[in-house]
């Protein structure tokens, strides 16, 4: 699936999940079964590890629909980089999301600032570049700027990343999950 197919799917199943419409799809004992002769996802989701957002769930689909890569925050760092690289480059998966969500807790502790231990601390790091350039304090607003600053360091970072979306085999959009609604928003 190329990655305009695979981001309409994503957001009609995210219109199912906001209208509680879902379909549930592939989740069942055949998916499950299907899945043991490996994987084909059409999208990756580099999501934060927050417990009230599920890709899966959010995106209403099923089992080895999505490859998700979940940390606090939502950054890319060496290792959720790596994770993404092995779904483009080995399952040939041609869209990316960085799935920001409301009131971030990790997005909260980079603008709280203070000593978090040294993990939480170098984690925290990668938020600094959507602090820095947010123009605002307000955590939401900085949740946006690092989502499509997560993006941006996919490329940066990676050159297998870079050169697939160069090639045009792959696209990576930045969105914003509400966590009342449900909501995700595709954000520029």
């Amino acid at each position: 699936m190329n990655s305009e197919a695979a981001l309409a799917q994503l957001k009609e199943g995210n219109q199912r999940f906001v209208e509680g419409d879902n379909n549930y799809p592939r989740r069942d004992h055949d998916r499950r079964a299907a899945s043991t002769e490996g994987q084909a996802p059409f999208a990756i989701v580099l999501s934060c590890a927050d417990s009230r957002v599920m890709p899966e769930a959010a995106f209403d689909q099923g089992i080895g629909d999505l490859f998700v890569v979940r940390v606090a925050g939502n950054v890319a760092n060496t290792s959720s980089i790596a994770s993404i690289e092995y779904a483009v480059a080995h399952l040939g998966t041609e869209l990316i999301v960085v799935l920001g969500h409301e009131s971030c807790g990790a997005v909260t502790a980079a603008l709280v600032g203070g000593d978090n231990g040294y993990n939480l601390n170098h984690l925290l790091s990668h938020v600094e570049p959507a602090k820095a350039s947010a123009g605002s304090s307000d955590v939401n607003t900085v949740v946006k700027e690092n989502a499509r600053q997560n993006c941006k360091a996919l490329t940066d970072r990676s050159s297998i990343l870079f050169e697939a979306v160069r090639n045009g085999k792959l696209s990576i959009v930045p969105a914003y999950y509400h966590l009342g609604s449900g909501q995700i928003d595709f954000i520029s």
